[in-house]
């Protein structure tokens, strides 16, 4: 089962009329306006955008804003659908409030989810103001068209703001009716798919962009947290603030009572500003009490990830063929390899940070966050109050990445406030701090085997990973259960299920318990297929290899389409076919099989982005130049082809391939970091070294054109690059690595092998 049979679809009534109610008869989808005399008459068809009196489109956007420009690509749909003039197109990032039903920015999956409902409801906005235009001009509305913000009969038009102000617009659909809504042709689109500047980037460049940094009301006081030695199990025994009792603008220091677990131990040092409440954070000696994680290492993260693969009983079956113990038996020959990869954090530009305080019995959290409604009931348990008295006001984010996914910083925020009685705080984290609490990508040890048959013929697939598990440790709901019984985090092992024809097939996620204890995991760009598909894609070209075949040729052998590999709909259509055809473009594009300079070679990978009900078809070739003296890996080249169905916003689809990309080689070569003492080691960019400028190559993207669904761009291209290069090495030089990050010595070592 996929985790978005869990992501539910709930709405709830907003002040000027709704979409979907539910009633004894079922689903209502009602479009009301308000009173046809109200001074400030506005047409909401639905709580996702309204249209006022001078026909101001006005789009509700319920996805946090990090760079992605998703407010433009969702504005797009409607637009579209809706026939809009869009200069006159607005977006509204909205505050947390039930209505907006599940609030949550990640997983590539913003427009996927967001293009069938924001689709309908301009198809059934432009619908209802035919209707009303229609009247208003005298014909019927078989008569009319609505183009460019007006209602067309012929030479005569109405526009949208003139039928808003007359009023008296009403309209009701069932959902069955709804969902057989005609939308536009894909030819009769004027807006999705054609070029165009997202509309937030004037006032991300001028200034007037509002971050969480940003926050700030009257009477506000800053705050630092003074952070424990381990991440869970510290509690504080004692505070010494006489050494901060001399800092400048000192007010005093607090250990947060945190009802919710969710930031134990604790402490923050309040101060008139920011410089002055981190100044006594440095100078507080607190004393905690902690658990046996306070000793815990890198080194004993794989150990207890690869101890827990090796005992069969543990973890879930998330594929579970029958037959595949009968075909490793029977085999001609079998490959088997373990991969890893190291704790990866993220290091988004801006620390994170959120203000709190109570004012007329609401408690206010401004800061940007990825997932309001997983937060919310924190910071209810938190505070000990309902969570109908919480809103978390939005604003932009410098930066998410997945790190804003755990919003425990807010937490600690709202708690801060509540210990000086509802006074506004601003808790504010420095980079080390941000660093040492992040919520890393766990390191992952994976082992997979391959059974061969005669000539080649796979018979057989076992792939079994082991990782710290977010899901698990801070959203439960969200996870199904296996084959077996067992729950198991699909954002840790998505990817594994992968789209090969190979036999009888396996895959077991298996919890790391001690890396849930050590820290808390989180979702990183890309989340488990960044990790899941190094090993998939590293290892079909060792299983090529070991049968003598051609990485590319070998790949196209298995993508047959066949069997649970031939995909659905709605999303899904074409299944492996559409996987092969990306693969097969990028080799075309990159002269896989040309002769290359010495010492350089084109590796190539393939993935479907995220989930199998929302694969991203996206296939990389890498060439990459390896000095076998020094084991250094320079990429010259990063080309990438993919299928995300439907691009909805062109210019920010190419700035998601090629930040993903990029991404993705940097987590490939340049970045990473080890656990020491309980704590990863690195929490700072001087010796956390993520890609810079003079590193990076040329990227070359192109997207396959395509009228089905749009599915997710975010992170997908971020899988496909390390395995590329790697492969790539191989190719260069005959060096096979097996761990992520590739370090210099890693190649020389597996070159002298």
């Amino acid at each position: 089962m996929s985790a978005h049979a869990f992501v539910p679809e709930t709405f709830a009534p907003s002040r000027r009329g709704f979409l979907i109610t539910l009633t004894a008869a079922g689903a209502v989808f009602s479009l009301n306006a308000p009173p046809a005399d109200a001074a400030d008459a506005a047409f909401a068809p639905t709580i996702w955008y309204g249209i006022d009196r001078d026909g101001i489109v006005t789009v509700h956007v319920i996805r946090a804003e990090m760079g992605q420009h998703v407010g433009t690509a969702i504005a797009r749909i409607v637009a579209d659908e809706l026939e809009a003039d869009w200069s006159k197109v607005r977006i509204d990032h909205v505050d947390s409030d039930p209505k907006w039903g599940l609030m949550v920015t990640g997983g590539s999956w913003s427009v996927w989810q967001s293009y069938p409902l924001y689709s309908q409801a301009g198809a059934a906005g432009r619908m209802a103001l035919i209707d009303a235009g229609a009247k208003m001009l005298g014909v019927a509305p078989s008569a009319c068209v609505g183009r460019n913000g007006a209602v067309h009969a012929g030479k005569k038009a109405v526009t949208y703001g003139q039928i808003v102000a007359k009023g008296g617009l009403k309209a009701s659909y069932s959902k069955e009716e709804l969902d057989k809504l005609p939308l536009k042709p894909v030819a009769e689109r004027r807006i999705i798919g054609k070029p165009g500047a997202a509309r937030d980037i004037p006032e991300k460049t001028n200034g007037q962009g509002k971050y969480g940094l940003d926050a700030r009301v009257p009477g506000m006081i800053y705050a630092r947290p003074k952070l424990p030695p381990v991440r869970n199990g510290a509690k504080v025994a004692g505070i010494d603030d006489s050494a901060a009792k001399a800092v400048p603008g000192f007010i005093k220091a607090v250990a947060l009572d945190d009802p919710s677990g969710t930031v134990p131990g604790w402490v923050v040092a309040y101060g008139e500003t920011f410089v002055a409440a981190d100044r006594a954070a440095e100078a507080l000696k607190v004393t905690w009490t902690t658990d046996d994680t306070a000793k815990v290492s890198e080194a004993d993260l794989q150990k207890r990830a690869a101890d827990l693969i090796a005992d069969p009983t543990q973890g879930a079956l998330v594929v579970a063929d029958p037959g595949v113990d009968a075909a490793f038996a029977a085999a001609k020959t079998r490959l088997e390899r373990t991969y890893t990869t190291a704790t990866a954090v993220h290091f988004q530009m801006e620390p994170v940070n959120a203000l709190a305080f109570e004012k007329d019995g609401l408690f206010e959290i401004h800061t940007g966050n990825q997932w309001q409604s997983l937060v919310l009931p924190w910071l209810a348990k938190a505070l000990g109050r309902d969570e109908k008295t919480i809103v978390m006001r939005t604003y932009l984010l410098g930066g998410g990445f997945g790190r804003r996914l755990n919003g425990d910083y807010a937490v600690g925020a709202a708690l801060a406030s509540k210990a000086v009685g509802g006074k506004p705080v601003k808790l504010v984290f420095t980079r080390a701090d941000d660093v040492r609490f992040d919520s890393p990508r766990s390191p992952s040890v994976q082992v997979v085997k391959m059974a061969f048959g005669e000539g080649g013929r796979v018979t057989a697939m076992d792939h079994a990973a082991a990782a710290g598990w977010p899901t698990q440790v801070m959203a439960p709901f969200f996870m199904p259960k296996g084959q077996n019984g067992v729950a198991y985090d699909p954002f840790a092992i998505s990817g594994a299920d992968h789209w090969y024809e190979v036999g009888a097939q396996r895959v077991r996620a298996v919890s790391n318990d001690l890396a849930n204890r050590t820290f808390r995991p989180g979702w990183l760009r890309s989340v488990g297929p960044g990790w899941t598909n190094w090993a998939v894609e590293s290892f079909m070209d060792e299983a090529a290899h070991e049968v003598g075949a051609d990485p590319l040729a070998f790949r196209l052998r298995l993508l047959t389409g066949a069997g649970r590999n031939a995909g659905s709909g709605p999303t899904a259509v074409g299944g492996a076919k559409r996987q092969a055809a990306v693969l097969k473009r990028v080799a075309e594009k990159a002269g896989w099989g040309q002769p290359l300079p010495k010492n350089t070679g084109l590796g190539l990978a393939t993935t479907f982005g995220q989930e199998r009900d929302m694969p991203t078809w996206v296939a990389c070739a890498a060439r990459v130049r390896v000095d076998p003296a020094s084991g250094l890996a320079k990429v010259e080249k990063l080309t990438l082809v993919a299928d995300c169905g439907t691009v909805v916003h062109p210019d920010g689809a190419l700035a998601q391939m090629e930040g993903a990309a990029l991404w993705g080689m940097s987590l490939a070569l340049f970045e990473g970091t080890a656990f020491e003492n309980g704590q990863v080691r690195d929490t700072n960019l001087d010796s956390y070294t993520p890609l810079r400028m003079g590193d990076t190559p040329d990227v070359e993207v192109e997207f396959i054109a395509s009228d089905q669904p749009p599915v997710g761009l975010g992170e997908p291209a971020t899988t496909v690059v390390g395995p590329a290069i790697g492969n790539a090495i191989f190719r260069a030089v005959g060096a096979r690595v097996r761990d992520l990050p590739i370090r210099p010595e890693a190649v020389k070592a597996a070159i002298k092998a």
